[in-house]
């Protein structure tokens, strides 16, 4: 990997630094990812996160029924109506994890230098002496000295709700640790992350599968969040799955790295999978901490060369019960923009944290500042050379739509696309300025109906870093003819005009299909 800085081309200047940030449509380039749960699915506090710039919504179901979450769901698309604002959806699956079982949900205090008993046995209650796990093939797995680390689902680093474990001794079925640390565990779920060690569970469970074939069909979910994603098989499998559930087979899977296997593998699964997830939190377990930098920006330079969308986690734990961040969680979310991240994922924050629609605002706030000094003509040689030659005709088109936007300073590139693909082209390449991706609808028929295509191709652009999706309206041709203003490239630059990003005179790059050619042109709008 080049050890590039991506930061200045200049020093910054101090005006930037004083002058406060002035409130935007496009808050920033960089998306923002949002767990919806407890504290933030309400109709009204999930209208406040989208309006904040939360573009796609993320249901986890380590936790709670498909009832719980479809209420949720019906709540997010009756806010999308009432704000007008496009959102996502992300299916995260459980995958892999082992979890203590609290039935009782009693707090289990442990004390440092203690010992506890982790047992398969489930109909035991979870207490100071034993905790029941949902994996009856941990005491094959590790052996003494190995280190065991128990966390509240979405544990944050600041909280006492933690415990580190290390194996003394395997008997049977059940493994004894020493406590490392004191710790008072509270609630009915916690996840458990053995270091290092190869769990034998399927990536897919059958749970899984259920939840998806029905949940995720109903809902036709744009985003398939593939946890524990340790081979490129895995993302094969999944792939496979939704390709027999009818309209998921357009789903884009994105395999969710969360220990040393999953780095290990890091290459093939990128070439199967349709972006990637960092899960820093359970990461930050497998791997010493001088080393978690390096993975970052090792996976994201090599997500950025593919053109495949990356997402961070773990970036603002303080905010969870905070209403600012800490001087390092700050620093790491600019770090996380220059280093290359299209997204910027909470969890714990908005989910149970109680301040969802503030930490939104303040991360979206962060990454629009480190956007202003992201050194784009390095990242742009770099990722052309990067390229080779001969480029793609695709990619040709991109690059110089994005060249060309640079040299004239255009103020907004509008891309016309069917598929999405020559949109995230455009964003691989970085531009400075917001790429609307016009999403011109196909249709379709299975000799029954006629459908359109186009709304899961919309809603996927709203991970990609600078992409900005409007869906076509399709009786309305791809360019002007004759007198009619009705065309599509007309309601773009109104869209924009509306937003704030295009004004008067300002100039704008166009990239579309005019029969089998593509055109790049430049547009200078007049009053």
């Amino acid at each position: 990997m080049h050890s590039t800085n991506l930061l200045l081309e200049e020093p910054i200047r101090m005006i930037s630094i004083i002058e406060p940030s002035k409130p935007s449509f496009f808050p920033a380039m960089t998306k923002i990812v949002g767990t919806l749960g407890p504290k933030s699915r309400s109709v009204e506090v999930i209208s406040s996160c989208l309006k904040a710039g939360m573009s796609v919504a993320r249901f986890d179901f380590s936790w709670g029924d498909v009832e719980y979450h479809q209420e949720t769901l019906e709540n997010l698309k009756a806010a999308i109506k009432s704000t007008k604002k496009l959102c996502a959806v992300m299916l995260d699956t459980v995958g892999a994890e082992m979890q203590v079982v609290n039935r009782s949900e009693t707090s289990i205090s442990l004390q440092a230098d203690g010992l506890v008993v982790l047992t398969p046995d489930k109909g035991k209650e979870a207490s100071s002496e034993i905790l029941p796990i949902n994996f009856d093939g941990l005491a094959k797995s590790v052996k003494k000295g190995d280190t065991i680390f128990v966390g509240q689902y979405l544990f944050t680093g600041s909280e006492t709700t933690s415990v580190w474990l290390e194996v003394t001794e395997v008997r049977g079925q059940d493994v004894v640790c020493v406590i490392k640390n004191s710790a008072t565990l509270a609630g009915a779920l916690f996840t458990l992350h053995a270091s290092q060690i190869h769990i034998d569970l399927p990536t897919l469970t059958e749970k899984d599968k259920e939840v998806i074939s029905t949940w995720g069909v109903k809902n036709k979910i744009d985003f398939l969040s593939l946890s524990y994603t340790r081979h490129a098989e895995d993302v094969r499998e999944a792939r496979e799955f939704l390709s027999k559930l009818g309209d998921l087979n357009q789903t884009q899977i994105f395999a969710k790295i969360e220990n040393v296997e999953g780095l290990n593998h890091f290459d093939e699964i990128l070439q199967e999978a349709d972006g990637i997830i960092l899960s820093r939190g359970n990461l930050g377990i497998d791997l010493p901490p001088e080393k978690v930098f390096l993975f970052q920006k090792s996976a994201l330079y090599k997500c950025n060369m593919a053109g495949k969308p990356a997402v961070l986690t773990r970036v603002v734990d303080s905010m969870t019960s905070n209403l600012r961040p800490t001087r390092a969680e700050a620093t790491d979310v600019a770090n996380a923009v220059l280093d290359g991240s299209d997204a910027i994922l909470l969890g714990a924050e908005t989910l149970r944290g109680n301040y969802p629609v503030e930490t939104i605002s303040t991360v979206g706030r962060i990454c629009a500042e480190a956007e202003k000094v992201f050194n784009q003509d390095l990242y742009f040689k770099k990722t052309v050379k990067y390229t080779g030659e001969p480029m793609t005709h695709l990619e040709s088109i991109a690059s110089s739509a994005v060249r060309a936007a640079i040299k004239v300073r255009a103020s907004v590139i509008i891309c016309f696309t069917s598929t999405g693909r020559a949109a995230r082209l455009i964003a691989k390449y970085r531009p400075p300025m917001p790429v609307l991706s016009v999403v011109i609808p196909q249709i379709k028929t299975n000799q029954i109906k006629w459908s359109f295509t186009g709304a899961f191709e919309a809603r996927q652009s709203l991970i990609v870093r600078a992409l900005f999706p409007l869906l076509a309206d399709p009786r309305h041709p791809a360019e002007s003819t004759g007198a009619s203003n009705e065309s599509i490239l007309k309601v773009a630059l109104d869209h924009g005009k509306a937003s704030g990003v295009i004004k008067a005179h300002d100039r704008v790059v166009v990239c579309q299909k005019v029969g089998d050619t593509s055109v790049v042109k430049i547009i200078e709008l007049e009053d």
